[in-house]
């Protein structure tokens, strides 16, 4: 048996994950994850849990997929510290594409891969996709809710499926390569509040060059604690779908709208530096339409102010 670790030798690493000293690849952003090309007789898949994997709140736990040839065989909640799946288990030598991706999101869990076994052959790295889109989004884009059909329940990671959100579909669709970096709640100056106060931890400029947020953890390590190595591989498009969250807190205030435009436009630049030749998109949904023109304001001023207009 060939043991396998799920390191660039191996395989193709999606999204912004991160290999540990210890092996083992940790996942945290929704939609990260690993595919591989596998020709062999036995495939097994052996994934581990973190800290909270093991608590009874089965509402946080990660939620995973695991792809044969596009066709999802696995669906599962990642509620015990060791993991073992079987995907393939012939007599003959057969040939597949596997695909290993976190369906939800980063706050509640994470979750590592340890190792791919193979029997009777060898796996190998799919091949990258020419372009490569970054979307950086909330809870529209981590795909909140999708598998719950009654909007009254609270959140839990059993409902959630980054795979039914826009993002995940649009790459698809351009047959591109993605990165997720979204936090459900989260937004520029304020996460999603009922009240008069911004919540001003819940903010994606605060992770943007990390791993993640995460109650969750990679063994002894956090995904706020690592930062995202730029270089690795730049985006070609960075999509920006922030504002829905912020809008709970702006409530048409001309004040908290001035802030937003202007905080968003100091994200803009942080972005900006750390992928110096990506198309940036600012986008808003139909959700929180309210500070559209702050953002357009905002990309505005950026535009006029650096002469930037990519």
């Amino acid at each position: 048996m060939n043991k396998y670790k799920a390191n660039i030798d191996a395989v193709k690493q999606i999204g912004r994950t991160y290999y540990s000293d210890e092996d083992v690849l940790w996942c945290a952003f929704s939609a990260t994850g690993v595919e591989f090309k596998f020709s062999g007789t036995k495939c097994t898949i052996n994934i581990v849990g973190d800290s909270v994997s093991t608590s009874s709140d089965v509402d946080n736990h990660a939620r995973i997929g695991i792809y044969v040839n596009d066709e999802r065989v696995v669906d599962d909640m990642i509620s015990k510290k060791d993991n073992e799946y079987v995907l393939i288990d012939e007599r003959e030598v057969t040939d597949a594409t596997i695909k290993i991706l976190k369906l939800s999101e980063t706050a509640m869990s994470t979750f590592g891969i340890s190792s791919i076994d193979v029997e009777g052959g060898t796996i190998e790295p799919t091949e990258k996709k020419e372009l490569l889109i970054e979307f950086v989004g909330d809870s529209i884009t981590c795909g909140y809710g999708v598998d719950d059909e009654d909007p009254e329940h609270h959140f839990s990671t059993k409902t959630e499926d980054v795979t039914r959100a826009y993002a995940y579909k649009t790459a698809k669709t351009l047959n591109a390569d993605y990165s997720m970096v979204s936090i459900s709640g989260y937004g520029i100056i304020s996460g999603y509040t009922t009240g008069d106060d911004p919540v001003s931890e819940q903010r994606i400029p605060l992770y943007y060059d990390r791993l993640g947020f995460s109650y969750g953890g990679f063994e002894s390590e956090k995904p706020q604690d690592i930062h995202w190595d730029f270089t690795l591989r730049q985006p070609d498009i960075v999509v920006i779908n922030l504002g829905t969250n912020d809008s709970s807190y702006t409530k048409g205030h001309d004040d908290r709208l001035e802030s937003f435009g202007q905080e968003y436009g100091v994200f803009i630049k942080k972005i900006r530096e750390l992928n110096p030749n990506a198309t940036i998109i600012c986008s808003i949904g139909i959700m929180g339409t309210q500070v559209y023109s702050s953002i357009e304001l905002a990309v505005n001023a950026y535009t006029a102010e650096t002469g930037d207009d990519n």
